[in-house]
């Protein structure tokens, strides 16, 4: 880790909480997301699409660290979500349903052992609340998200 401190934000601009930040987070120029782990948007469709929101990017892309015993709060995105590992570390995507509060459901498990069921890939489809759940190392996924993502078509739970 870093001599450095930063400050995990709500989307309006309130501090959460200080951190300090990752090797891997420094190198990848990650920030803290609102909902847990560490980000960068990486890629942003130039071709707009209309929803019911606005319009949006066709998709957008991002990295996303989760440190060892890291995990994201309950959230729901309007879009479609597919999310890629990259390793090292597995992944534990719980998914919570679609209705006005997640409820513990499948969890997918994303990582290199197949046998396992573990899979490179998943889909959260939109509108399904989705957290991650701490796990023992770290791990970076990707997540491809379309039409793009904003926060204006976002939602946090910090339920349980």
């Amino acid at each position: 880790m870093t001599d450095e401190k930063v400050a995990r934000r709500t989307v309006g601009g309130e501090i959460i909480e200080w951190l300090d930040v990752p090797p891997r987070a420094a190198a990848l120029q990650l920030e803290p997301h609102p909902e847990g782990g560490w980000y960068r948007e990486t890629w942003r469709s130039a071709d707009p699409v209309h929803t019911e929101a606005g319009d949006r990017p066709a998709a957008t892309l991002i990295y996303f660290l989760l440190p060892p015993g890291e995990a994201s709060a309950w959230h729901a995105v309007t879009s479609d979500e597919i999310w890629l590992w990259h390793g090292p570390g597995e992944v534990a995507l719980q998914l919570g349903g679609s209705g006005a509060e997640p409820v513990n459901t499948d969890v997918l498990l994303l990582g290199a052992d197949e046998a396992a069921g573990q899979r490179a890939q998943g889909l959260v489809p939109a509108g399904v609340w989705q957290r991650t759940l701490p796990r023992a190392s770290e791990a970076l996924v990707s997540c491809l998200v379309s039409p793009g993502f904003s926060f204006d078509d976002w939602s946090l739970n910090h339920a349980v």
